[in-house]
């Protein structure tokens, strides 16, 4: 992009970055111009650049280093440059920055002007971050604004009356009436009078909706969207635990919702507004139904900034309405494949919200199939999303499974710590699957051991139920001749891979032990194994292993039933959310290990 694009072209570029790195890429370099320029002499561009950097802050991004740029176009001759520079000063200066105080003299300036749009800029700036010095330093030209003919004046003038007695309470005196300031600095008297106006207000958002063209207001084809905006927002304040004025103002609403033309988005700002003011109020339960299908339509925009609100606000809304929300769920899926990354967050979210017992196979199934392209930011929350859903409405616990078994295949790398031991107990707990599970993980893990959590579960369903393996018979599941050998090949492959953390080879090692109970040919193997690990430089693997070979050689006739009783002990275990392998230690079988050596060594 060329440091010298113009604004719409720089919003063109940012908006169509499909990552957030090269969103900043863009930015850092039309930042790097835009600094180089101010440092330039010639101001013919000045303007042109604050505006661009004014867009770079209402992204989040800094923009501080055009605080003084916007002090020197208020001080500018030209409106277009004043404009600005003063719409600047209240994105980028507050009162505590001492650039504020050099707008002081300016703004005092502009408030004698000749223009009222000059005037109206220096009010506006005014009432939005003039600190307590510059409200008394100005005090006297707003007290004079206000006794002005010109309306237009007076009601921003009024405003800034309003921010300075909030500011300096004392010269509230200065500006009358004074009831007009009592209503204003008490918020509960202030509503206690509106929400006698409930009606007028209505008329007035009425006349709004119903009026013809009117050049001076009309936005869009809207009229006066800002106003009815405004009015949407008292109106929900007003409604809000309030029967009788909720019911005031239900026809007005179905008809802003329905009259409005939400093609641009002028149109679309108000039918949010409208949206917001329904779902807060105690509205009727068909027009609920209708504020939902706004949302869905927005959800159809291509604007992505209208579909990632709606998803916000149908998220605040889904607990409430779900029967009106999952009517769109087709929509909210299909969101899920947005280049956006916060789109597809929201989208991810209100998916998981929508599933329920009588769409989990179709909402899993598009969930997985998220889950497998997802970006590396998302993929936590999604398979822990996955796994609450699972858990919760599992038509069968096969299917549970599989669920989860397909989730730690794809993303075994971002489950969280309590997955292995919870799928542990749902397996246990599953008798008559006992085959087609160990099965399902023995080819999982002969194909991959990259994935540690799903290495972890395959590794304990063979130490405990490797004999259904080797058997060969499986109903569910096309079984495969599997040998000793190849079994303990593979446990063995965990043991010596690189990418195994301590703790799946700990889970190795111990399922390789529980094996010498269920096999008779390759003892010896086993032994073997056992004693090579009893020098590991892992303390605890090395550890369990010199345990493990005590258990051979002095105690080789309680190895099996203490290995059963290991199995019991660590079924038990699980339950607690004890870790399967390193928390061994505390259960009552290590302790029996221990004395065991500990009478041993004493010998």
């Amino acid at each position: 992009m060329s440091p010298s694009v113009c604004l719409q072209e720089m919003i063109r570029v940012i908006r169509g970055a499909r990552t957030q790195g090269e969103e900043r890429g863009v930015i850092q370099r039309e930042c790097a111009a835009i600094r180089a320029q101010f440092r330039q002499a010639d101001s013919g561009g000045r303007s042109h650049n604050l505006a661009k950097l004014l867009y770079v802050h209402m992204l989040g991004y800094p923009a501080h280093f055009g605080q003084m740029e916007c002090v020197r176009l208020i001080a500018s001759s030209k409106y277009s440059e004043k404009r600005i520079g003063y719409l600047g000063a209240m994105m980028l200066l507050d009162e505590k920055q001492d650039a504020s105080l050099l707008i002081t003299n300016s703004i005092k300036n502009d408030l004698s002007h000749s223009s009222q749009h000059v005037q109206s800029l220096a009010l506006c700036t005014l009432a939005c971050m003039g600190s307590a010095e510059m409200c008394r330093d100005l005090a006297p030209e707003i007290e004079r604004l206000l006794k002005a003919s010109n309306s237009y004046i007076k009601k921003k003038a009024a405003l800034c009356a309003v921010h300075i007695v909030r500011k300096i309470p004392e010269l509230g005196e200065m500006f009358t009436p004074s009831s007009f300031l009592i209503v204003l600095n008490s918020d509960t008297l202030y509503l206690h009078y509106l929400s006698h106006s409930v009606p007028e207000l209505v008329q007035i958002m009425k006349n709004l909706v119903t009026s013809g063209y009117s050049p001076e207001h009309n936005v869009a084809g809207i009229s006066d969207p800002f106003l009815q905006v405004r009015i949407l927002r008292l109106l929900r304040i007003l409604g809000r635990n309030n029967d009788a004025a909720s019911d005031a103002m239900n026809d007005l609403l179905a008809q802003v919702a329905t009259n409005t033309d939400s093609s641009k988005t002028a149109g679309s700002a108000v039918l949010y507004e409208t949206v917001l003011t329904i779902m807060d109020i105690r509205s009727e339960s068909g027009l609920r139904v209708l504020a939902v299908n706004i949302l869905g339509r927005f959800l159809l925009n291509n604007d992505r900034n209208i579909r990632y609100i709606s998803m916000t606000s149908l998220q605040k809304i889904v607990q409430t309405d779900h029967t009106a929300v999952q009517r769109h769920r087709g929509t909210i899926v299909d969101c899920l494949k947005d280049q956006d990354a916060s789109v597809k967050r929201r989208a991810l979210e209100l998916s998981l919200a929508l599933v329920s017992a009588a769409n989990i196979r179709s909402m899993m199934k598009e969930l997985l199939l998220f889950l497998s392209t997802c970006p590396p930011e998302l993929r936590s929350h999604a398979a822990s999303g996955i796994f609450n859903a699972a858990e919760r409405y599992a038509p069968s616990q096969r299917w549970h499974i599989d669920t989860i078994l397909h989730v730690l295949v794809t993303a075994g790398g971002d489950v969280r710590d309590e997955t292995v031991p919870n799928l542990i107990q749902l397996i246990t707990a599953a008798s008559e699957l006992h085959c087609y599970t160990v099965h399902k993980l023995y080819r999982a893990l002969i194909s991959d051991i990259v994935q540690q959590s799903l290495v972890q579960v395959a590794c304990w369903c063979i130490g405990e139920y490797g004999d259904l393996l080797l058997k060969g018979e499986c109903e569910e599941i096309t079984p495969m001749q599997v040998t000793e050998d190849d079994v303990l090949d593979a446990l063995e492959t965990v043991l010596q891979s690189h990418m195994s953390t301590p703790t799946s080879r700990g889970f190795a090692l111990t399922a390789i032990m529980k094996l010498s109970t269920r096999i008779t040919n390759n003892v010896d193997r086993i032994r073997s194994v056992v004693s090579i690990y009893g020098s590991c430089i892992d303390v605890e693997l090395q550890q369990r292993a010199v345990e493990y070979n005590a258990l051979f050689k002095k105690y080789d006739h309680m190895r099996y039933f203490t290995m059963s009783y290991c199995t019991v002990i660590l079924e038990f275990g699980c339950r607690s959310r004890l870790s399967l392998y390193f928390n061994i230690h505390d259960l009552l079988l290590m302790h029996i290990l221990d004395n065991l050596l500990l009478f041993s060594y004493s010998q």
